[in-house]
């Protein structure tokens, strides 16, 4: 019986084609080879690596842009896949730039231990969420876009028209009286002014239902995978869904609470120095997880009467407000942790 020799595949993806490098355990390049971004490729690759020996596991640049389908098909076929990050600019500039000299770096990435994270399977519930979530952010923007472009020409109009619109009290009253103008043939700058107004108060009003039916979908999704988590105070749905997408559908994948915290941006930062000890603002980690649990701390320190107790606390302590607001993300991720990664038996038992 032949002895198939253990290998490790690297990959460097792009939106067309992908290249693989292949090495042994001992640092050995074995082969290289290039597919198209296509299932045919995709399966190309896996019988080509099968066929150099056993493949200990792929690392893949970009799961979750280019390598996403590919990703995918090599999880879905029992194989063992390690997302790899970018290569160290330095260590670029010293060694030059190509396809197969990433891809080879990302091989050896994962031989030394140094990429270990295993990449999101994209194929459950916070996969659809991040789908919606995305249509829903990009359609508030341009709503908002279109709000202010339409006081800017309410402001402009001329006179007569200027003072009927500021006499109509409320957003929504305003918008609905604007979508049904009739400006008639453009001859004036008055009819101008109700049919550029028109327009952007109808597409407001488009996107206002657009973005309803994303908070309907949205909040369905996300009860049914966290339902305990949105009783919590102050977290609500775009919360607890910006949560489960950097999650993903594999809680495991969230190694431990320290992890989770670092991957949100909230793990302290030492920042001492002689007499001095303290920690400082992370700037890193997924900056929109970030922003909302630090929206989920401003609630709380407005209405919730044990984190009141806390700032009254810590501000007694010589703690400043921006330290204060990092400790309480701090436990925010705790909770949503223990909500999120943590087995349901694992919490039973304790």
């Amino acid at each position: 019986m032949k002895i198939r020799h253990p290998i490790i595949i690297g990959i460097d993806t792009h939106k067309a084609t992908h290249v693989a490098v292949a090495i042994d355990t001992q640092g050995t390049r074995l082969a290289a080879l290039s597919i198209p971004a296509n299932s045919k490729g995709y399966l190309e690759l896996e019988r080509g690596s099968c066929g150099l020996g056993h493949v200990q596991a792929f690392g893949i640049e970009g799961t979750g842009s280019y390598g996403a389908g590919l990703s995918r098909c090599l999880l879905a076929q029992g194989h063992h896949v390690v997302e790899v990050t970018r290569p160290n600019r330095q260590l670029r500039y010293t060694q030059g730039k190509t396809d197969s000299l990433d891809a080879e770096g990302a091989a050896r990435s994962v031989l030394s231990g140094q990429a270990n994270s295993r990449p999101k399977t994209q194929t459950g519930s916070s996969e659809m969420i991040r789908h919606l979530k995305i249509a829903r952010d990009t359609a508030v923007k341009s709503r908002s876009q279109a709000m202010v472009t339409l006081k800017t020409l309410i402001i402009n109009a001329p006179a007569d028209l200027r003072e009927v619109l500021d006499q109509i009290k409320g957003k929504i009253g305003l918008i609905r009286h604007i979508a049904a103008f009739r400006p008639g043939d453009i001859l004036n700058t008055l009819a101008s002014a109700k049919a550029a107004m028109r327009a952007l108060a109808r597409r407001w009003l488009l996107l206002h239902e657009e973005i309803l039916g994303h908070d309907k979908e949205l909040e369905r999704l996300v009860i049914k995978r966290a339902p305990d988590l949105m009783q919590s105070h102050g977290i609500a749905t775009m919360t607890v869904a910006e949560m489960l997408i950097l999650v993903g559908d594999d809680p495991t994948r969230i190694r431990s609470e320290a992890a989770f915290a670092k991957l949100c941006g909230v793990c302290p930062i030492p920042a001492s120095s002689g007499k001095t000890h303290r920690f400082r603002l992370n700037r890193g980690g997924n900056r929109q997880a970030n922003a909302a649990l630090y929206r989920v701390a401003i609630v709380r320190m407005r209405s919730h009467e044990p984190t009141l107790a806390y700032v009254k606390k810590r501000t007694k302590d010589g703690k400043s407000k921006s330290e204060i607001i990092r400790c309480l993300k701090r436990y925010i991720v705790r909770e949503i942790y223990s909500q999120l990664c943590v087995p349901q038996t694992i919490k039973i038992a304790a």
